[in-house]
């Protein structure tokens, strides 16, 4: 492996070639500012990230949720790397998570707090770090903060990215700078995967390199490849307890937040989901199948590396963005602090005689993905970031002080109006959801005993010195971390489209 002190040397010596090329290059001051201590004792390592779109924690094939589900690379990276159990996002939502990936911040630091919002241009990304520390990166696929444009993001050298949600067939694609459409049936999923072996196989030089691979699937409309399409058409879903109240005298529906049950006659509710385009069946199954070439991604990228020799000094990491709710308490979707909703699947790979840790128990954020990857290149975690490198737990050192609690923020949005801010804390053993500007009931849910969730506790008095203990514990946090402010964004143009009061204004 090239020592840090190579890298670094051919870093400066190739700037200016580099800069030519580049499609956010750094300037020597630049550089310099963002240079991070060196963490003693550490060689880089190459790093891949794969991030997908709405997949919850559970579904995937060796979990067992889904009977018929088969993903057997994801099942490859779980067996013989380290499936994190307790993975979580700071906010179930596809920008906001996506960009304290990038900055190891929660929302109400970097401020992308819907799906509309640009991120500032003074924020840092964890990609820029490695560039000045003399890697090679490139991202590919899904960016979505702020849908705007597809042009090129600061700390990537090769970009190869789709506007907003993009297309699953045909897409639009900025390639450094330039659109370009891909026709004859192209699936989004392929094209991504494609360009990443591309990208890999045609590189030259001995930089380490980083790769973010950010897939569309599996985000509705789900739309599977066409090889898979109906794979799973007499694959029977799985209905939560808690998603017909009627049919469950376990289910405490007293006690559900008003705004909940309304949500059942929502986009996002079982009742009336996406405006009754799709029955509940249907959208199970597509998901399903949407969700296999994903997988395949997967697959052939772990291919590459091991037919190539490079699985040794490589780290390859799978995550979803967000969870998804399929009829827990009523609802689709995310949003929510519901367990579905805020843990997501983290899978790690790779890395000759790094990973030493398979079943990792401790509670891990999207927050930690930043300084984890940037302690792999062996550098310090800047300080404005709020999460941790998780680093020492996959090497089995299992550090004594990591997090007993993680800690949750949403903030009403207009396109989407019947979810409301929420805040919740959720430690092994309870979780405590608030929600503000509404007149309704908080939660608090036993998880330990109760992982469904179905047994709301707030009213009983044998746990309200829990409850304000969770509460105190949550303000405590809001105001450590300066996060008591709510942020207000302008509302978009164009009038509502929420079925209730839709073409006002």
């Amino acid at each position: 492996m090239t020592s840090q002190k190579s890298i670094s040397f051919f870093f400066l010596i190739g700037l200016f070639f580099t800069a030519a090329s580049c499609t956010t290059p750094n300037t020597n001051s630049e550089a310099d500012v963002l240079k991070l201590d060196q963490i003693e004792g550490t060689e880089p390592l190459n790093v891949i990230y794969i991030l997908s779109d709405d997949h919850r924690y559970d579904f995937m094939g060796f979990t067992g949720k889904v009977p018929f589900l088969e993903t057997p690379a994801m099942d490859k990276m779980a067996k013989e790397g380290s499936h994190i159990e307790n993975a979580f996002v700071t906010t179930s939502l596809c920008s906001p998570s996506r960009a304290s990936i990038l900055t190891g911040q929660f929302s109400h630091h970097h401020q992308v707090v819907d799906n509309q919002s640009l991120i500032a241009d003074s924020v840092r990304f964890f990609p820029q770090y490695l560039q000045a520390a003399g890697y090679e990166t490139a991202f590919m696929g899904k960016w979505h903060m702020g849908e705007h444009h597809a042009d090129p993001r600061k700390g990537f050298d090769h970009w190869f990215s789709l506007k907003g949600q993009g297309n699953y067939y045909n897409p639009l694609i900025n390639v450094n700078g330039k659109e370009k459409v891909f026709g004859d049936s192209t699936y989004i999923t392929d094209l991504l995967t494609e360009e990443a072996l591309r990208w890999l196989g045609e590189r030259k030089g001995e930089k380490p390199y980083f790769l973010y691979l950010s897939h569309k699937g599996v985000h509705a409309d789900f739309k599977p490849a066409k090889r898979h399409q109906g794979v799973y058409a007499n694959g029977q879903p799985s209905y939560p307890p808690t998603m017909f109240p009627e049919k469950n005298p376990d289910y405490n529906y007293e006690d559900v937040p008003d705004w909940v049950k309304k949500q059942r006659y929502s986009w996002h509710g079982v009742d009336y989901m996406y405006h009754g385009q799709i029955n509940f069946d249907e959208f199970y199954q597509l998901y399903n199948e949407t969700l296999l070439s994903v997988d395949e991604s997967i697959g052939k990228v772990l291919d590459f590396l091991e037919e190539s020799g490079q699985i040794e000094n490589t780290i390859v990491f799978y995550m979803g963005d967000n969870g998804f709710s399929f009829g827990e308490h009523g609802l689709i979707d995310k949003r929510q602090a519901y367990e579905e909703s805020i843990r997501v699947p983290l899978l790690v790979y790779g890395g000759k005689d790094v990973i030493k840790q398979n079943r990792v128990k401790q509670m891990i954020q999207n927050i930690d993905i930043g300084p984890t990857i940037l302690a792999m290149a062996g550098l310090e975690t800047p300080e404005n970031m709020d999460g941790e490198s998780f680093l020492p737990i996959l090497k089995g050192e299992n550090p004594v002080d990591w997090r007993e609690r993680i800690y949750y923020e949403y903030f009403w949005e207009r396109p989407f109006p019947q979810t409301p801010t929420v805040h919740a804390v959720r430690t092994d053993k309870y979780k405590f959801i608030r929600y503000y500007g509404i007149w309704d009931i908080n939660e608090l849910y036993d998880i330990e005993n109760d992982p469904w969730e179905m047994n709301n506790l707030i009213r009983n008095p044998e746990y309200a010195d829990i409850s304000k203990e969770l509460r105190e514990d949550l303000f405590q946090w809001l105001d450590e971390t300066n996060g008591m402010q709510i942020p207000l964004k302008t509302d978009g143009s164009g009038s509502r489209f929420d079925h209730k009061y839709r073409g006002t204004y």
